[in-house]
């Protein structure tokens, strides 16, 4: 069975920086879009950043500017840099398919908390 494990969160100021990656078993993420999402306390689960398999990206509005997604097919890994983090930004983190399939499984997905 597929798996997503996401990883990179922490805490970490205002203004800092974070790399999250996430590792995906099934040689099937190598050929489809994917996609970062976050969901804070309280709210809805959101996307964030997505990219296709050609490597094409696109971004929340939100986090435009700050945020750069990318895959590495030979790792079949999709990272998402994120700098002048805000408190706002602070959620889970997940990666799934994008868009998402009908019924998406997902990973356990890393917490990124952002203060001082």
């Amino acid at each position: 069975q597929a798996q997503l494990v996401e990883s990179g969160g922490g805490l970490v100021q205002p203004g800092g920086s974070l790399r999250l990656s996430c590792a995906a078993s099934g040689s099937i993420f190598r050929f489809v879009d994917m996609g970062w999402y976050r969901q804070a306390p309280g709210k809805q689960r959101e996307l964030v950043a997505s990219i296709t398999s050609g490597g094409s990206t696109n971004y929340a509005d939100s986090v435009k500017g700050r945020v750069t997604i990318s895959r590495d097919k030979a790792k079949n890994t999709v990272y998402l840099q994120m700098n002048s983090l805000k408190p706002e930004d602070t959620a889970v983190y997940y990666c799934n398919r994008y868009p998402l399939p009908s019924i998406p499984s997902w990973g356990r997905g890393t917490q990124v908390t952002v203060s001082s």
